[in-house]
C-alpha cells in the first residue's frame, strides 16, 4: 500500500521510525476519507457564528430531545480508567513525559494541543517520545545538571490529546493542502502504539479538545471505527474523554456522549477554553461583556451551572465527570505566596469533589499530593458515578448564558496585555507552556486575555481602578497601555508578539483562534508590521 501524503519538511533523525511506509499509508487513508468532513464541520461552525452574530441564542436542541430523555449508558470503561482522581497534563517533551508519568498522578494527559507550540520538531519528537514511553525505554539526561531521568516501576495511565479540528499540519500535505492536525496526532500515535498498549494491559486513550457539537463527536467516532477496522482492533478499544470547553458543547453533553457511546470514557470541564468560548461565541452581544479575567472564577453562576450539569449528565450515563485545571504552580523561595497558591488549589478541589466530580487536573507534579489528599478525604471509592448522581441539578439555558459579575479595571487590562504578549513570544519560540505570575499559562488562558481585550475594545467597556474615573477603552488607550507594559521586555520575539497581539485585539473581525495566525509565523517567519 502506498501513501498519497507528502512530507513538506526536511528529514530529521528519527523520521524513519515514525513515517514508515505502512504508517504513512494508514495516515493517508484516514486523511483522504475524513479531511472533507473536517472541512464541513468547520464550515458549520462559521455558519453558526454568523447566526449568533445576527442575534440567534443558544438553547438545548429540539431535534435531539429524545436522546436526552432516553435511559442509556456508555460502554464500560477499562479497569485502568476507573480511578482518575488526579490527572496531570503537560506537553510531550521528554523530561515532562517522564516526570508526569512518575508524578503519582493516576493519569498523564500528554498534550499536542494547548501546551505545545506545534513546530515540526516538537510534533515529530513528541510522537517519538511517546513511542519510547509506551515501550518503557524512555530516558533523559539534563545537559545542564547531568541528572538522568527514567520511568519508575509504577506510572500513570497515558492519555493523549491531539490538536483540535481547526488546526492544520502544514508539514504534511494531501493534494497540495495542509492536512487536519488532529488526524496526524491521533493517527500516528494509534498506529505505532495501540498493540503495545493493549499488550501491557492498557489501551489507546485520548482527550478530544474544543468540540462544538455532537456532529463533531460523530466525526471522531467514525474516525475511531475506521482506524480500528484498519488495524484489526476490536470496536471500543479506543476510549476518549471529551473536553467540554466550548459554549455550544455545554448544550450537547448528552448528545456527545451518545455519539461516542462505544468509545466514551467521560467528559471534562475545560474551564479556561470555556471562558474563552463564552467571549468568542457571544462577542456581538454587549450584554455579555466579561469582568476582569481574575474575577471569572468557578464560583460565578454560569460556571457553577456548567460544572454541575456536566456531573449530572456524566453520572446518568455511567461516565466519568472530570474537573478542571488548577493553573497555580508552587512558588519557590516565598512561603507566603506559595501557601496562598496552595490554598486556592485546595479550595478548588474541595468544590469539585463535593460537587460530585470523579477527578481533577493539575499542571505541576508538586500539586499532585495536594489534589490527591482532597479527593482521598472526600471520595473513598474509585469514583462517584454511583454515589453522587446529582439528580437535584436542573440547569436552564439562561443559567448557562448568565454574564458573570465583577469590575473591569485598568489593572485587569494591564495583566491581560502582559500575559498575552509574553505567552505569544514564548509560543513563537516553540514553547507552549509558560509559567507567568504564579500560574501555568497555555494557549487557552492566553486566549482569554486577548479575547477579553478585543471584547472590551469592541464594546467600549468602561475601565477604571479605584483612584481613576471610569472611561471607555479605545484603541489609543489600549496602545498606550501596551507601550507602557512592554517597556520592560525586549529581545527574543517580543516585537513580533506585540504586533500580533495588538492586531488580534484591534481587528474589526474576531480571529477564531490566536494559534492560527501565530502558526503561520511559528518557525522563524516574521510578523508583518
Amino acid at each position: 500500500m502506498t501513501s498519497n501524503l507528502e512530507i513538506a519538511a526536511p528529514r530529521r533523525p528519527g523520521d524513519e521510525m515514525l513515517f514508515t511506509p505502512d504508517a504513512l499509508a494508514f495516515l493517508g487513508a484516514l486523511v483522504s476519507r475524513f479531511a472533507p468532513r473536517v472541512d464541513e464541520r468547520l464550515a458549520a461552525r462559521h455558519a453558526r457564528q454568523s447566526r449568533l452574530d445576527a442575534g440567534e441564542r443558544f438553547d438545548f436542541l429540539a431535534e435531539t430531545a429524545d436522546v436526552r430523555a432516553a435511559d442509556w449508558k456508555i460502554a464500560p470503561v477499562p479497569a485502568d480508567l476507573a480511578d482518575r482522581r488526579v490527572e496531570i497534563t503537560g506537553p510531550v517533551d521528554r523530561k515532562m513525559i517522564i516526570n508526569a508519568l512518575n508524578s503519582g498522578a493516576n493519569v498523564f494527559m500528554a498534550d499536542f494541543e494547548d501546551s505545545l507550540a506545534p513546530t515540526w520538531e516538537n510534533v515529530v519528537q513528541g510522537q517519538l517520545n511517546l513511542q519510547d514511553a509506551v515501550a518503557r525505554r524512555i530516558s533523559h539526561t539534563d545537559p545542564a545538571s547531568g541528572k538522568t531521568y527514567a520511568l519508575a516501576e509504577r506510572t500513570a495511565v497515558l492519555v493523549v490529546r491531539p490538536r483540535g479540528w481547526h488546526l492544520p499540519e502544514r508539514h504534511l500535505r494531501l493534494d497540495g493542502r495542509a492536512v487536519p492536525a488532529a488526524l496526524v496526532d491521533f493517527g500516528l500515535y494509534l498506529f505505532h502504539n495501540a498493540r503495545a498498549l493493549r499488550a501491557s494491559g492498557t489501551g489507546p486513550y485520548f482527550y478530544l479538545p474544543k468540540l462544538e457539537s455532537h456532529l463533531e463527536a460523530r466525526l471522531w467516532n467514525d474516525v475511531f471505527a475506521d482506524a480500528q477496522r484498519a488495524l484489526d482492533l476490536p470496536l471500543g478499544t479506543i476510549k476518549a474523554t471529551v473536553l467540554i470547553e466550548t459554549l455550544p458543547a455545554a448544550f450537547e453533553m448528552d448528545e456527545i456522549l451518545w455519539e461516542l457511546r462505544d468509545h466514551a470514557a467521560g467528559l471534562n470541564c475545560g474551564r479556561w477554553d470555556y471562558i474563552f468560548s463564552f467571549i468568542k461565541k457571544l462577542r456581538a452581544d454587549p450584554r455579555c461583556v466579561l469582568p476582569d479575567r481574575g474575577d471569572v472564577t468557578m464560583e460565578q453562576p454560569f460556571l457553577r451551572a456548567y460544572a454541575q450539569l456536566l456531573v449530572r449528565t456524566c453520572h446518568r450515563r455511567n461516565a466519568h465527570a472530570m474537573g478542571g485545571m488548577a493553573a497555580q504552580i508552587p512558588v519557590k523561595g516565598d512561603p507566603e505566596r506559595n501557601e496562598r497558591a496552595l490554598a486556592k488549589v485546595r479550595a478548588d478541589k474541595v468544590r469539585e469533589v463535593t460537587d460530585g466530580h470523579d477527578g481533577t487536573w493539575v499542571a505541576h507534579p508538586g500539586l499532585v499530593p495536594v489534589a490527591r489528599a482532597i479527593f482521598d478525604e472526600h471520595m473513598p471509592g474509585p469514583n462517584q458515578i454511583a454515589t453522587r448522581r446529582r439528580e437535584d441539578v436542573r440547569v436552564t439555558a439562561a443559567e448557562l448564558l448568565a454574564t458573570p459579575a465583577g469590575p473591569r479595571t485598568v489593572a485587569g487590562l494591564r495583566h491581560d496585555v502582559r500575559v498575552g504578549v509574553q505567552y505569544l513570544e514564548s509560543w513563537l519560540r516553540g514553547n507552549g507552556c509558560v509559567p507567568l505570575y504564579d500560574l501555568m499559562e497555555d494557549a487557552a488562558t492566553a486566549e482569554i486575555s486577548r479575547a477579553q481585550v478585543w471584547q472590551w475594545l469592541r464594546h467600549g467597556a468602561a475601565l477604571a481602578d479605584a483612584d481613576e474615573r471610569a472611561a471607555p477603552l479605545d484603541a489609543a488607550r489600549l496602545r498606550a497601555v501596551i507601550d507602557d507594559e512592554m517597556g520592560a521586555f525586549s529581545g527574543g520575539r517580543f516585537a513580533e508578539a506585540r504586533a500580533l497581539f495588538e492586531r488580534l485585539c484591534t481587528s474589526e473581525t474576531f480571529e477564531e483562534f490566536l494559534t492560527l495566525p501565530a502558526y503561520e509565523r511559528l518557525e522563524d517567519q516574521p510578523v508583518p508590521a
